[in-house]
């Protein structure tokens, strides 16, 4: 069986490759760095010829206002080229991303959307982390909201299952999320806990995390975008567990502090001086 990852090179496609891999599957990355671009369609039948299935992650955010049209294009594609089981990654209790899920179903693929809760990852890889590690703050317009952080792998597991069970997903949305709730600021206490450093969340608004999201460099619309998906998304409304997981994959999530084990070992949040 021959998937294509996109994403491959990104937090969720490089665990989907592993995972695959790991299972026997043939993978084909789609990336950049492979010839793969989600804005020049013509990278993308070289990509899908051949293939039997894709695992599809939408470079910037999944609601962001050109996803819509792109995902339901390279499904369209897909079935054209014979690959018809599709996987998409998307994010669970975002209004924004309902556009492409609805394209993805419109495609005529054997289709499953993913809905993920907020990764565990967050905190080890992107621009969070480097808050954690150079000035021991996580700087986010998250509030007191609590949220069940869902780890990769588990998403990654769910994927290979979907990708490898026939038509048995076809046509459903799963939602996956970690086995408890756990504010931003409860979460990086965590983290101080077991690396043992002074590491603290700071809530601000999605109005001022905008000026932060200036400071990493991301573009001016980009960051609008975010501003306005954060200010909706974290309100609350994914203060709950799913368990997809579970019906997938017949055990439980792995629990956060789990992660950040695993993460301190690695060295993950060692103290790194300012630039």
């Amino acid at each position: 069986m021959t998937v294509v990852v996109t994403g491959a090179s990104g937090r969720s496609g490089r665990r989907v490759a592993e995972a695959a891999r790991a299972a026997g599957l043939t993978v084909r990355a789609a990336s950049r760095a492979t010839g793969f671009d989600w804005g020049d369609r013509t990278t993308w039948a070289g990509t899908l010829r051949g293939a039997d299935a894709a695992y599809l992650v939408y470079p910037s955010d999944i609601g962001a206002p050109d996803a819509a049209e792109a995902v339901g294009a390279l499904a369209r594609e897909a079935v054209g080229l014979g690959v018809r089981r599709l996987v998409l990654l998307s994010a669970r209790g975002q209004d924004q991303a309902r556009p492409a899920e609805e394209a993805l179903a419109g495609s005529g693929a054997w289709w499953t959307v993913v809905r993920a809760a907020w990764f565990a990852q967050n905190f080890s890889e992107g621009p969070l982390v480097e808050g954690l590690r150079t000035y021991g703050e996580l700087v986010f317009p998250a509030g007191e909201v609590a949220e069940p952080f869902v780890d990769l792998r588990d998403v990654a597991d769910v994927v290979l299952a979907v990708l490898t069970s026939g038509d048995r997903y076809a046509g459903r949305v799963l939602e996956v999320s970690g086995p408890r709730l756990l504010t931003f600021g409860a979460a990086v206490a965590e983290i101080a806990t077991e690396t043992g450093r002074a590491l603290t969340y700071r809530a601000v608004s999605p109005k001022e995390y905008g000026a932060v999201l200036a400071g990493f460099g991301i573009p001016e619309r980009e960051a609008a975008f975010l501003v306005e998906l954060f200010a909706s998304l974290l309100d609350g409304r994914n203060a709950r567990l799913s368990d997809g997981l579970d019906r997938v994959l017949g055990r439980g999530p792995r629990d956060f502090r789990e992660f950040v084990r695993e993460g301190v070992r690695a060295g993950t949040w060692r103290e790194r001086p300012a630039a």
